[in-house]
């Protein structure tokens, strides 16, 4: 009997492996939350942060996972820095307590709550987003979630594009609306190497 059990343990240790979380922490060189919003009713205009710290974790074999992101607000650019003869540049605006204020609210967050798969990899997450001190729910769509080996480092790494919209109105900023859009389509680029 006891002969049996240890089989069946031995058996068992090899399945337990492969349905172990693994977790990759965000390269911050290779991801890039960005944003655009409607103009006047004319243009798309775009914008990214350049800096961001997280990790996504996930289970394969269970079909779970979990992320966190953090992003630092005063990192936003638009390619319109310099103000020259007029008050203030777009990226100073948009930091500006009329819409990100990033003095007084310098990082906006990401927290998943459910990741949804398809076959072994991610296809969708829910999670609370975090902007100006209001926290609401946000849904995000892997547009593209692919695993492969860092050529450099021989590390299993994985990544992709994750896209959502959401109101910028549910999180108090609403300077400009309707002139600026109200919904925000946020797309985030990211990679990381297993842990």
């Amino acid at each position: 009997m006891k002969t049996r059990l240890a089989l069946a343990a031995l058996l068992c240790t090899p399945m337990l492996a492969m349905s172990a979380p693994e977790t990759y922490p965000l390269d911050p060189t290779h991801t890039y939350p960005s944003f655009h919003v409607e103009h006047w009713g004319l243009s798309m205009m775009h914008g990214r942060f350049d800096k961001t710290s997280g990790k996504f974790t996930f289970d394969r074999a269970a079909k779970t996972g979990s992320t966190e992101l953090t992003i630092d607000t005063a990192s936003l650019t638009t390619g319109d820095s310099v103000k020259g003869n007029r008050p203030q540049s777009r990226d100073d605006h948009l930091k500006s307590a009329d819409f990100f204020n990033t003095k007084e609210f310098p990082t906006m967050t990401f927290k998943s709550t459910k990741v949804t798969f398809s076959g072994d990899l991610p296809s969708a997450v829910e999670g609370n987003l975090t902007l100006l001190g209001v926290t609401k729910p946000v849904s995000l769509t892997f547009e593209r979630f692919k695993c492969g080996q860092n050529p450099f480092s021989k590390k299993d790494r994985c990544g992709g594009n994750a896209v959502g919209k959401f109101k910028r109105s549910d999180f108090g900023m609403k300077y400009a609306i309707p002139a600026v859009g109200d919904e925000i389509t946020l797309n985030i680029e990211f990679e990381g190497d297993k842990e």
